[in-house]
C-alpha cells in the first residue's frame, strides 16, 4: 500500500483513505487534497492496493498500525475507503465521502457475487465495466479515465463482500455524504448504520470531488471533520424559504 504525506508543516492530523483506483496524480483527488492542505492538515493519504487477496492484511492492517502512532486525527474515507476506515481506531471525527459498504446496482445480483466470490484465484480476471463521467462525476478528467483499473479477482469480490458483511457499529457522529445517483453503493447500508440527519446528499455521481457541486459542500465538509455531524444537524434544522 502506497502512503504520502501532504502539508509536512500542518497544525493538525487527518488521515485520508482513498477509494479503489483513486491516485494522488489524479486531478480532481489533488484538489480535494490541497484544499484539506489549505485548511491546515497535515493529509496522510493512503492509495489502496487494486486487488486484494486478503482485506485484513492487504488495505486494513496497514492502515491501522500506521495511525496507532497519530495521538490524535480526523478520518476522510471515501469508497472502498471508507470500508478500511470504519474499522479504525482513535479518530475523533468521521467523515464519509460514498461509503462502499455494499455492493449497488452497477453491480451483479448477490447471487451471482456469491458465486463468483468462491471461484479459487486472485487473478484479476473480471471487467469492472466503464468508469465515465456519469458514474464518477462530471469533472472526472481523461488521465483519471484512462487511468482506472479494468479488471477485479474472484479473491476481491470475496474478501470485499466478507468486508462488508463484518461492517463494526459505525461511530454515533458520522458524517456521510452520498449521491442518489450513485450506482456503486448500497444505500441500504447506510442507512441502517447512519443516521438520516447525518445523511449530506449532493448532486452529482460516486465521487463528491469529481462532482459539478463539489464547491457547494465542501465548507460543510471541512465542518463535519472539524465539529463532526452537530454542524449537519444545525443546518437539517434550518428551515428552507417554503417552510419559513
Amino acid at each position: 500500500m502506497r502512503h504520502r504525506v501532504f502539508n509536512e508543516d500542518g497544525e493538525k492530523e487527518l488521515v485520508f483513505v482513498m477509494g479503489w483506483g483513486n491516485r494522488w496524480t489524479h486531478e480532481n483527488v489533488s484538489w480535494l487534497i490541497g484544499t484539506l492542505t489549505e485548511a491546515g492538515y497535515r493529509v496522510h493519504a493512503f492509495e489502496l492496493p487494486t486487488n486484494v487477496e486478503d482485506f485484513k492484511a492487504d488495505w486494513l492492517e496497514p492502515v491501522a498500525e500506521y495511525v496507532r502512532d497519530l495521538e490524535e486525527y480526523q478520518l476522510l474515507g471515501h469508497s472502498a475507503g471508507a470500508l478500511v476506515a470504519q474499522a479504525l481506531d482513535g479518530a475523533d471525527n468521521h467523515v464519509y465521502l460514498s461509503p462502499w459498504w455494499g455492493y449497488g446496482s452497477r453491480f451483479p445480483s448477490e447471487q451471482v457475487l456469491e458465486a463468483v466470490s468462491k471461484v479459487p484465484t486472485s487473478f484479476p480476471c473480471l471487467p469492472v465495466g466503464e468508469m465515465d463521467e456519469a458514474v464518477l462525476g462530471t469533472k472526472a478528467t481523461d488521465h483519471q479515465l484512462a487511468t482506472m483499473p479494468r479488471w477485479v479477482s474472484p479473491a476481491f469480490i470475496r474478501e470485499t463482500r466478507h468486508a462488508q458483511q463484518d461492517l463494526l457499529a459505525i461511530d454515533h457522529d458520522a458524517v456521510v455524504f452520498a449521491s442518489l445517483r450513485d450506482p456503486l453503493i448500497d444505500f441500504a447500508a447506510i442507512g441502517n448504520r447512519v443516521p438520516a440527519e447525518h445523511v449530506v446528499l449532493y448532486n452529482g455521481g460516486h465521487e463528491l470531488f469529481s462532482s459539478i457541486s463539489r464547491d457547494r459542500y465542501v465548507d460543510l465538509l471541512l465542518e463535519a471533520l472539524e465539529e463532526g455531524a452537530d454542524v449537519v444537524e444545525e443546518q437539517a434544522r434550518v428551515p428552507t424559504i417554503a417552510e419559513s
